[in-house]
């Protein structure tokens, strides 16, 4: 569960803020909605009210008693009537019969018979019109129809009006329906909006608008000002968080939305990033650092929500524990000569005991030339001081652990050759793999275990070979003997194994050249560089940056 943050600003609740906000949105639009309706309904009422006065206009224009009336001076007597008579029938305010001169002939005040309109005649088209009167009688629906002779000449006109106050009051009667209509939509879209309350509460797991924010800016400053890279997956499987240290360990950087596959090569890290690779503390190598990988599904209350992986920088450490892990066996070399020295010191004490002066010269002698006769046969075919210094190292080494390690006839190496500090950490990698593997067992006929090296010089390459007696290379690991965190011996001391033979495979790769491995028997590892132009011998290939490089010391072993 997340953790509770203290409350500021008001303190309402989240669903309490939505539900108000929600009801009083819904409220003043049922307001607006009912006014604009109310305003609609009313031109409408108009429209049907002026419909209505048109068509008993058209009744009273064809009255037989008002037409007799206006055809005959003598009759004209008969229109009031008529019309007070139709007015009342039809529930209209007033039915007013008017000449072509605009003289009227009936009206509702009867002091206005006789005397004349004041706007002109419409009617003189033919066609009947409405619209909305504001005569004596007050604002009315009107409507006119042109009163014609038996002939059919327009000879008047009729206009009828039926007051706004029916209007009004039948529309009045009308909005109270309106208005329970607009209550239940508002209530409807109240219980809506709790229901939404509700949900998005649940969807933010019970924490309220600050809490909310709280957390954001707690993540942000939390995933960019750790030293750790730390990547979110959702539940499909696709990048949502990638804070400044995983930007800067994983050569990725737009990659939000993207899911392992889009933005990285097939290999060890896709597969540690997208959870194909199971377990904890995976190393992972890349052209630049030691990574180790570590992947955590991520839930909550029973809902999947993606996972988080966390990338941790170990190249200084991992070059550290591998040069210390070197030390120490040099000093366990250096032990087993003490105790070898203390040996030859009693021989010789020995032999001058027993007056035996010539043997024991002749021992001295042979004694003290061992050691500079390896040096001194590595010095005539490596011109590099630092790669004589490891050969020679790594013999020392290997003689203490039963292993002859021999430098081929052929090897040369210039003072200074290309790709030296790359031919540095290749040739120490598989000089560590090569002993340890003749110290699991000799299968190739050989009385001592023994390994080969080879490193030879040429205008165009250069190429380190390297074969020990051990029991080769299984066909099933020939695939993925360079893979990363790949090996099937346990670590040694504080040295992890699984690294050198992936960052040899790197090295070479980055310099351009080859590596392969035979199969049976006896493995033999060569690796050429090419001197071209476009390999870069110490510095990086353009573009591209370096791969590191860890302290050689025991080696991985397949």
């Amino acid at each position: 569960m997340f953790p509770r943050r203290p409350r500021t600003g008001q303190g309402r609740r989240l669903s309490t803020r939505i539900l108000a906000s929600q009801v009083a949105i819904l409220a003043v639009t049922s307001v607006i909605g009912f006014v604009l309706f109310a305003w609609v309904q009313r031109g409408q009422l108009d429209n049907e009210y002026e419909q209505r006065a048109m068509s008993i206009a058209q009744v009273a224009a064809a009255d037989p008693q008002i037409v007799q009336g206006m055809v005959a001076p003598g009759d004209r007597a008969l229109v009031q009537p008529a019309a007070e008579r139709i007015a009342e029938a039809a529930g209209a305010s007033y039915v007013v019969v008017v000449d072509l001169n605009g003289v009227r002939y009936s009206h509702p005040h009867p002091d206005l018979i006789g005397q004349r309109i004041t706007e002109p005649l419409v009617v003189l088209d033919g066609q009947p019109h409405g619209g909305i009167d504001q005569g004596v009688t007050g604002r009315s629906a009107n409507g006119k129809a042109p009163l014609r002779d038996p002939n059919g000449k327009v000879i008047g006109e009729v206009s009828v009006g039926i007051r706004e106050s029916k209007v009004a009051g039948q529309l009045w009667h009308e909005l109270p329906t309106f208005a329970l209509y607009a209550g239940i939509a508002l209530c409807l879209g109240c219980a809506a909006s709790y229901a939404l309350a509700r949900r998005l509460k649940r969807s933010t797991f019970g924490l309220e608008l600050e809490e909310i924010a709280g957390l954001l800016t707690d993540r942000e400053a939390m995933l960019h000002g750790i030293r750790e890279g730390v990547i979110a997956f959702d539940p499909a499987g696709r990048i949502t968080v990638v804070n400044d240290e995983a930007r800067r360990l994983l050569p990725f950087d737009a990659a939000l939305g993207l899911r392992p596959e889009d933005v990285l090569p097939e290999g060890r890290l896709r597969d540690a990033l997208d959870g194909t690779l199971t377990g904890h503390d995976l190393t992972v190598l890349t052209d630049r650092y030691c990574l180790v990988v570590n992947r955590m599904p991520v839930g909550l209350h029973g809902r999947e929500l993606g996972a988080v992986v966390t990338v941790r920088d170990r190249t200084e450490m991992v070059g550290l524990l591998r040069e210390l892990d070197s030390v120490r066996g040099l000093t366990d070399a250096l032990r087993a000569q003490q105790h070898e020295f203390a040996n030859r010191m009693h021989i010789l004490a020995g032999l001058l005991d027993l007056g035996e002066h010539d043997a024991a010269f002749e021992y001295a002698v042979e004694s003290a030339g061992v050691e500079p006769a390896l040096t001194e046969s590595v010095r005539q075919r490596i011109g590099n001081p630092l790669m004589v210094g490891l050969i020679v190292a790594k013999s020392t080494v290997a003689a203490e652990r039963g292993v002859r390690i021999t430098l081929t006839e052929e090897s040369r190496l210039g003072e200074q050759p290309a790709h030296l500090h790359g031919l540095l950490t290749i040739v120490g990698n598989l000089l560590d793999n090569a002993v340890d593997a003749a110290v699991s067992g000799t299968t190739t006929g050989a009385a001592q275990a023994e390994v080969r090296l080879s490193l030879l010089e040429t205008g165009t390459a250069v190429t380190v070979q390297v074969a020990d007696s051990g029991p080769g290379v299984p066909d099933d690991a020939m695939e993925s003997i360079f893979q990363d965190g790949w090996s099937t011996r346990p670590d040694r001391g504080t040295a992890r194994r699984g690294l050198g033979l992936a960052l040899v495979h790197r090295l070479v790769r980055h310099r351009g050249g080859t590596i392969t491995v035979s199969s049976g028997a006896g493995a033999v590892f060569t690796v050429t560089l090419p001197l071209s132009d476009t390999a870069p011998a110490d510095g990086d290939r353009p573009g591209q940056a370096a791969p590191f490089e860890l302290a050689t010391s025991g080696g991985d072993r397949w």
